[in-house]
């Protein structure tokens, strides 16, 4: 006799199923929104499991006029042009921020 399937809890899916509510209802998907959605249908493919998250992750693809050879060509081109997890969309002045006016000199 064939052991029936376990399905399983993801530990990220409390902040996945955030992110990809977020993800459902964005109409014009920026660079960071579609690096988002490639990696959540990365973790979830094939996961037994979170079967509503992986129908949402589908559904924010037909929404986004997007399949899967689709997505993973548009997010290698936004890893190829420098795209780094958690990087501002504006570019940040660089340097430190510390203020060297405020130290005495003794």
């Amino acid at each position: 006799m064939a052991e029936p399937d376990v399905l399983q809890t993801h530990p990220l899916y409390a902040t996945d199923r955030d992110l990809v509510d977020r993800l459902l209802a964005v109409t014009a998907p920026v660079d960071q929104d579609l690096v988002e959605l490639a990696r959540l249908a990365m973790r979830y493919e094939g996961f037994p499991g979170a079967h509503d998250l992986q129908d949402d992750l589908a559904k924010t693809l037909r929404l986004w006029a997007l399949d899967r050879q689709q997505l993973h060509q548009r997010t290698r081109a936004i890893w190829a042009a420098g795209h780094r997890p958690g990087a501002l969309a504006q570019q940040e002045p660089v340097g430190s921020g510390f203020d060297t006016a405020d130290q005495t000199n003794d």
